[in-house]
């Protein structure tokens, strides 16, 4: 009988290493997928012998020139500076209206509040371009297109952030509410609970928040490029990159330079991810339990 069990245990476990071994195959199979047009970007921004598209990978000639002309002979500078003050600013404004939209729905009881949770969450299910028309418009009559896109974008982004509650209400329903309890009885505020309660529990939210809110803008093209009229000055980075490669002689001169943009782009958003990783997935399956 012993040995049995002892049989049936070790085919379990050899069982448990050939599924464990193939499904680390697929897995490393899926991230070299994954990686491949990464790396071939990476190594052709260092690619000097030629601008132009190529039938090879590996550079002849290796160098930083696409860079240097990328920083100093584009307008490369001003699309990434206008780019992260736009990422930057609707990171905070939106951690704070969402932060805040979530707890108030987490903690608070009030007549309408299923209702508005309802109407905002049905409301995020339309596609935000079927408004880019109307919103173009108020735009371009308060003066915030062309040149002056960046508080343009920074408005429409920002605006309706709170409808983005309902992983940020799943984590704070997560903390117990006999906090709250306790600090309201010692005396303190709701903004003092949330400041000096809530919120340093709720460290991978507000990461997780940040993050989301950061990259949206930083990635965008459809509405950005709506609103620039092709205007440098208003570009953000994906717009500006789009302009060096819009034509077949474009594409030509400068296919090497918008290689070493995209690695530019990247840098910041996988450098957040490699630091903030174990913040941004507690984040997520913490608001994920009651969300």
């Amino acid at each position: 009988m012993m040995k049995t069990g002892s049989t049936h245990h070790m085919g379990m476990k050899a069982k448990s290493r050939i599924s464990n071994t193939i499904i680390y195959i697929v897995l490393i199979l899926m991230m070299i997928i994954w990686l491949i047009p990464f790396v071939c970007i990476l190594l052709e921004s260092f690619r000097v012998e030629t601008t132009m598209q190529v039938g090879y990978v590996i550079p002849k000639k290796w160098g930083f020139d696409n860079y240097v002309n990328l920083l100093t002979k584009s307008d490369f500078p001003r699309w990434y500076l206008n780019t992260f003050i736009i990422g930057l600013v609707v990171a905070i404004l939106q951690t704070i209206m969402v932060l805040c939209t979530s707890y108030t729905l987490s903690r608070m009881r009030f007549r309408g509040r299923k209702g508005l949770m309802n109407f905002m969450l049905v409301l995020g299910m339309f596609p935000g371009f079927i408004t880019m028309i109307v919103l173009y418009k108020v735009l371009s009559g308060v003066g915030m297109t062309g040149a002056n896109s960046v508080p343009g974008l920074i408005l429409v982004y920002a605006a309706s952030s709170g409808m983005g509650y309902y992983i940020s209400k799943g984590f704070f329903d997560t903390i117990p509410k006999s906090l709250d309890e306790a600090a309201r009885v010692d005396g303190a505020t709701r903004a003092q609970v949330f400041t000096k309660i809530i919120l340093p529990l709720a460290k991978p939210i507000v990461i997780y928040t940040v993050l989301t809110a950061f990259m949206a803008p930083w990635g965008d093209f459809m509405f950005a490029k709506y609103i620039s009229h092709n205007t440098s000055l208003g570009m953000n980075v994906a717009v500006g990159m789009q302009t060096m490669i819009s034509t077949p002689a474009s594409l030509a001169a400068n296919y090497t330079q918008f290689c070493a943009g995209g690695v530019l782009v990247a840098l910041p958003i996988t450098l957040l991810f490699m630091f903030l990783q174990r913040y941004y997935v507690e984040g997520v399956t913490g608001g994920a339990v009651k969300g």
